[in-house]
């Protein structure tokens, strides 16, 4: 004990005369605590850049999900605008079409076609019916051309036999020559047929056909098909001629309705004045 007390005093007397013990310890004490310290200081300020950057990226993901909705509604808005446009000249030249005389003209929309391979007739639905006085055979029309005549009769929709389908058969004359035909449909995709042309006949390809006016259903001088072959025949009393229609019914989203005058005053009602 008398040991360990000699040499603390002297180490005491030491210190005091010397102050290396007092700067050992502060030193020592320093570096400690600042080797503790400094790694948690790092790593809070790690952190703390790390939430406000997390936070910043939440931000921004946030706007630029908000951006990309915006950008969404304007493109779509963008497409309706376009169609809304591409519709308005549509019905422009629907409505700038003047019928023929003793015709008047009604705008139907287009809204289904003949589906699946069970569907024997070539026909579209309009949304028109006996609820707007529509009545069977009324020619259906674009500005271009024939589409085909009103088959079948709902009472808001009808619809449609197109001149493509095997069963239509329409009446018409070539614009230059004036030589008689029947316009025959073939079905889809495919040309019409227009038979009992004679062999003298003067047709050829590029020859647009017209409505003649017999049958009484369609009126006279309507566009329906221009001649894409001409092939005559040892065999035969009239020419193989092939003509594909003025329109493309699968193609069109409106169409005109021809009624007669006498038709449409006949399905009006009689307002009776009171005496």
């Amino acid at each position: 004990m008398l040991l360990i007390f000699v040499i603390y005093l002297s180490l005491y007397t030491w210190n005091w005369k010397t102050h290396f013990l007092d700067r050992l310890t502060a030193y020592t004490g320093l570096e400690l605590t600042g080797w503790i310290l400094a790694p948690g200081k790092w790593l809070h300020s790690r952190l703390t850049a790390f939430w406000e950057h997390y936070f910043y990226l939440v931000g921004v993901r946030e706007e630029n999900e908000a951006l990309r909705k915006k950008l969404d509604r304007l493109r779509l808005l963008l497409a309706f605008s376009r169609e809304r446009e591409k519709e308005a000249k549509r019905l422009e030249k629907l409505l700038g079409f003047k019928p023929p005389p003793e015709w008047d003209r009604k705008g139907a929309r287009i809204i289904g076609h003949k589906l699946g391979p069970g569907a024997v007739l070539e026909t579209v639905l309009i949304d028109l019916g006996e609820h707007e006085s529509v009545q069977l055979d009324w020619p259906v029309i674009t500005p271009q051309g024939v589409v085909g005549r009103i088959f079948k009769l709902g009472l808001n929709f009808s619809s449609v036999l197109l001149i493509t389908d095997p069963n239509s058969r329409v009446p018409v004359i070539s614009s230059e020559s004036r030589v008689p035909a029947i316009a025959i449909g073939q079905g889809p995709a495919k040309p019409l047929s227009i038979a009992y042309v004679p062999q003298n006949a003067p047709l050829k390809q590029g020859d647009v056909f017209v409505t003649s006016g017999l049958a009484g259903i369609f009126p006279k001088g309507l566009p329906v098909a221009r001649v894409i072959s001409v092939l005559r025949s040892d065999v035969s009393l009239f020419q193989v001629v092939e003509a594909e229609p003025m329109v493309q019914a699968r193609a069109q989203e409106e169409v005109l309705l021809l009624c007669p005058r006498t038709q449409v005053q006949a399905s009006e009602p009689v307002h009776k004045s009171n005496p």
